[in-house]
């Protein structure tokens, strides 16, 4: 491995060296902008900045879109994987952090968005401390508020299945006030889905038996609405005002499958039934407050709070064919009462050539869960945790640096148990960047952050999962840290912006599945393992083959990986990416996407996400937009796990009937000039946790 880690570094080298002598003979024929006296890069559509890239949606892209997530698409960021008809935007195989005018957003509120108000949009891919630990952010710049409102519907119904997208938004303005108010229904119902399942399990006595099950079909419903209600007041340059209510709603969450197990020692033929699901509500409220002072100083406040009502549930039942009775038959059923608050306030300081950011945020859960098949037995978790931290970004010429230091505290307590756990955590983040020319930069970001143990891997109470599997919490568990390193080299050639990178991760103390063999009983617990590494390259072109016309972008990872966890140490190699294309012209747009999901190494589990492709065409009038798509016209719909483990080998993949034609109308009203949310720059987020209920 150490051999084929030298030749790659070597061709790293090279790739990294050969645009720079190449520089070195070019004209600049870009401009250069500046925000804090930094020297940032400008390409035709891309701005190459210290600590971001900015992007600046161009007349056609604009003009062939009718909401946020459409011009998002049509700007084919490279690295980002933005889905439509799907509702999702993830880069590198990981969620991003989506903000409009530096408030934290749901994508609802992006496609509520109307394009010809986006400025430009700012890519963060080594977000400051004041984010959070986020990975990702993705952050929309809208117009200042003037006068007017507007009416945004939209609706994608599937042609063979009960699936769609249905959404409306309205805004109205009055003076320094806005009022918004809007909601989606997305309806998934009775989508078939069949299930590859293979595995054998190990006894501490060294016997084994493997069993094979044959899909005899399944149901997948994951129906959902979300409705929001927003209230702005803005006085330009001193103070603003925001306050939010929304409310989700799961309508309809189900997984039913159905199967014929076969066994390896000779036993009859099973018949099972795998059902598992969850519902709820989730209300939630936001206030913010931003208030300016003299030599650029400002203050911000900021506070959030939600709350679950809610179920899940998971049955599993094995039966002889034609018997009456079960082998096995175990119902889960958890009731949540969980709530989340969070209050976070922030000093930001502007100077010629620097920025001073200070904050300091306390975050709040109280989770009570119910375990109705177990009598009505009660399990209560508090966790809290306060977190302060300093940020100063400078610029030194050609060079511009940014180094901060984060603290953070978290407590949990179990009241059943009395029991008490709590950890303090440093969290170091440092950047340097060095621009070369208008077309060459470097950047070296070091973040770091934590991961707390959820509700589920600290939940003592023993589920069964299945005749020979169980699950049950840990709470000792400890505050996991992480660290990141990344090198990125960004360059602008003619039609071509690029940018090349090397990403190394290490988690010493990652919170993972463990498997253990007790008394013929196969028991998944959790623990801090011995640590996860990974060393991944990545490159992520962005092509405009024909300007304003035809554009492809594109990102290629190839990672490396290394898990260790008690008496085990597993090793995993893989590549994943995406690739877009468009077509823009006469008011018609066509679009094609391919996803590879990533392949990650949890504990003892390989998964994968979603593996994807899409075609779609779309023509703009006025103010209407048509379009026709299909999901997965080529190849297989295919999500799944590997588990490696010396108890319990198995590979699992899930399929769905996901070859869909769609139709999507969309329509869009304005009047006056358009006044939108106001800039908010900082934002924290309080998200009520849920129970998981049993099941493989």
């Amino acid at each position: 491995m150490t051999r084929k880690i030298n030749k790659i570094v070597m061709m790293v080298a090279a790739l990294i060296l050969l645009p720079v002598i190449v520089a070195a003979q070019e004209t600049a024929d870009t401009i250069s902008a500046q925000e804090l006296n930094e020297v940032v890069v400008q390409a035709p559509k891309v701005i190459r900045k210290a600590d971001m890239e900015v992007y600046h949606p161009s007349k056609s892209a604009v003009e062939n879109s009718k909401n946020g997530i459409q011009l998002l698409s049509n700007l084919m960021i490279p690295t980002l994987t933005v889905s439509e008809a799907l509702g999702s935007i993830q880069a590198s195989g990981q969620s991003v952090q989506v903000r409009i005018n530096g408030r934290e957003s749901s994508i609802d509120q992006v496609r509520a968005l109307l394009p010809e108000t986006i400025k430009r949009v700012e890519w963060i891919d080594n977000p400051g401390l004041r984010y959070g630990g986020a990975t990702h952010v993705l952050n929309f710049i809208v117009a200042n508020p003037t006068v007017g409102g507007s009416l945004m519907t939209a609706a994608r119904p599937a042609l063979n299945v009960a699936w769609g997208d249905y959404m409306a938004d309205a805004k109205f303005n009055v003076g320094r006030s806005q009022w918004e108010v809007g909601g989606n229904y997305k309806l998934t119902n009775r989508i078939k889905t069949h299930r590859d399942y293979t595995e054998t399990f190990s006894y501490t006595d060294g016997t084994s038996v493997t069993r094979d099950e044959t899909s005899l079909g399944g149901l997948l419903d994951n129906s959902l609405a979300n409705m929001w209600a927003s209230y702005n007041y803005i006085k330009p340059d001193t103070t603003v005002f925001m306050a939010e209510f929304g409310f989700h709603q799961n309508i309809n969450e189900r997984w039913l499958y159905n199967g014929l197990l076969r066994l390896s020692n000779g036993t009859d033929d099973i018949l099972l039934n795998d059902t598992k699901g969850a519902d709820g509500s989730t209300p939630t409220l936001s206030l913010y407050w931003q208030q300016s002072f003299r030599n650029k100083q400002m203050l911000v406040l900021n506070f959030n709070s939600s709350f679950y009502f809610g179920r899940s549930f998971s049955d599993y039942l094995e039966q002889l064919p034609g018997a009456q009775s079960y082998l096995t038959d175990i119902h889960t059923n958890i009731k949540d009462r969980n709530q989340a608050y969070a209050v976070e306030a922030n000093y930001i300081r502007n100077r010629r050539n620097g920025r001073f950011t200070a904050g300091a945020s306390y975050t709040a859960n109280r989770n009570r869960s119910q375990y109705e098949n177990l009598g009505g037995d009660i399990f209560h978790q508090r966790q809290d945790k306060v977190y302060l931290f300093a940020e100063y970004f400078h610029r030194f010429g050609k060079w511009t640096a940014t180094a901060g230091m984060g603290v953070q505290y978290t407590d949990f307590l179990f009241k059943e148990t009395n029991q008490d756990n709590h950890t303090w955590n440093l969290r170091p983040q440092a950047t340097i960047t060095y621009s070369l020319n208008q077309n060459h930069n470097f950047r070296l970001n070091f973040t770091s952050w934590q991961s707390t143990p959820s509700l589920a891997e600290t939940n003592i109470v023993p589920q069964q999962l299945d005749g020979f599997q169980w699950r049950v919490g840990n709470q000792n568990l400890k505050t996991a840290n992480s660290y990141m390193l990344t090198f990125r080299y960004g360059f602008n050639l003619p039609r071509v912006n690029s940018s090349f990178g090397v990403r190394a991760f290490a988690s010493p103390n990652a919170i993972t599945p463990i498997l253990q063999c007790e008394d013929d009983k196969l028991i998944t617990t959790y623990e801090n393992s011995r640590g996860l590494r990974n060393l991944s390259f990545f490159l992520a072109p962005q092509i405009d083959i024909i300007p304003d016309w035809l554009m492809a972008s594109g990102y290629i990872e190839y990672r490396m990986e290394r898990m260790r966890g008690t008496g085990y140490t597993l090793n995993s190699n893989s590549w994943s990416g995406n690739v877009s294309i468009g077509l823009m012209h006469w008011g018609f747009v066509l679009s094609g996407q391919y996803k590879r999901a990533q392949r990650d190494l949890w504990g003892e589990k390989i998964s994968w996400g979603e593996d994807l492709n899409i075609i779609d065409l779309s023509y703009n009038w006025k103010s209407w937009q048509f379009s026709a798509g299909i999901i997965m016209p080529f190849g297989k719909y295919d999500q799944g796990s590997k588990s490696l483990s010396k108890w319990n080998s198995n590979e699992q993949h899930m399929r769905l009937d996901m070859r869909m034609p769609y139709i999507s109308i969309n329509y869009n009203l304005q009047w006056g000039r358009q006044k939108h949310g106001a800039r908010k720059l900082v934002d924290i987020d309080a998200n009520a946790d849920r129970s998981t209920a049993g099941g493989r």
